[in-house]
């Protein structure tokens, strides 16, 4: 099963250098999510060919409108293309505001339902749960109410020894047990196929969106052991001072909490608008926690 993040928007406040506001899509499965809408959101699902009409989640985490701004727009294409599923919107309190007043001074009645589910940002939440997939929020520290969001596999995903199973045929019946990670018994309770020889069983997979916050050392409690991390990186180093007063982050800070969250990969994001190279910014996080990455719009970043 497919877990992918594919970013849509790498900058903050101010398109610029080729690079958009804040959004990414996660794919999971059959599912399809998406998380922060800056201006640019639709083009960038075109441009990318994101199959956007499969989105029935769009998780915002907070009110600035780099995050936010391209939803209406995305509500509006979705109307006039005749959508008829539910939309489900998890944000802050007052997005619901937002859209009911621009929905009713443009006079639009949606020809689809759309539900809103108020955020909190006081503790981590889970928000929903689909299958063996668990959405959850958890609070960050900006400038007003903010919050991230984890994707996070209840259980580990079982791969069978092919070559094995060929070899003894252990039966459809036995085949199910052996997916659940289980061994196969006889009646007597002996074992037949013994899970530990014919599945390799992989850890469940997570991913956590940090998208605007002030260096937190509370944070890795809520994202732990991540495969992949997306932590926003304003500024360098050098730039601590003007991070801590507009409440964001350094790459040093992204890095110091991807090790502390003992996280396997962090991803780099929301550049300010002064830095055209960012390479200087991968090098700096990379100091710290080795395994940096940029985040690149375009790219796709695939959990296996």
């Amino acid at each position: 099963m497919d877990f992918n993040i594919t970013i849509l928007g790498s900058n903050s406040a101010a398109p610029a250098h080729g690079r958009n506001q804040t959004s990414q899509v996660v794919i999971w499965g059959a599912h399809t999510f998406l998380l922060d809408c800056g201006e640019s959101t639709q083009h960038q699902l075109r441009k990318f060919k994101v199959k956007y009409f499969k989105i029935n989640h769009i998780f915002i985490s907070h009110l600035h409108g780099d995050h936010y701004l391209g939803l209406m727009g995305l509500i509006a294409t979705y109307h006039l293309n005749n959508r008829k599923e539910p939309l489900h919107i998890f944000g802050p309190s007052g997005l619901d505001e937002i859209i009911t007043v621009q929905l009713k001074y443009s006079g639009t009645i949606l020809k689809f339902p759309l539900i809103f589910h108020p955020t909190t940002h006081s503790q981590k939440t889970k928000l929903l749960e689909l299958g063996d997939l668990e959405v959850w929020s958890f609070p960050l520290k900006h400038r007003i109410p903010c919050t991230g969001f984890s994707f996070e596999e209840k259980t580990g995903r079982v791969k069978l020894n092919k070559a094995l199973v060929v070899k003894n045929k252990p039966g459809i019946e036995a085949i199910r047990t052996l997916l659940k990670g289980q061994d196969v018994r006889d009646m007597t309770g002996k074992v037949l196929y013994p899970a530990k020889d014919y599945c390799e069983i992989k850890a469940p997979r997570k991913y956590a969106f940090c998208s605007d916050t002030v260096y937190d050392p509370q944070l890795p409690q809520y994202i732990r052991e991540m495969d992949i991390l997306y932590h926003e990186s304003t500024f360098m180093e050098a730039e601590k001072d003007r991070a801590k007063l507009t409440r964001h982050s350094t790459t040093k800070e992204a890095a110091s909490i991807a090790l502390a969250a003992k996280a396997k990969n962090l991803l780099l994001g929301h550049y300010s608008v002064r830095y055209a190279d960012l390479t200087p910014l991968l090098e700096e996080a990379r100091e710290t926690f080795p395994n940096s990455f940029l985040s690149e719009e375009g790219t796709t970043y695939s959990i296996r």
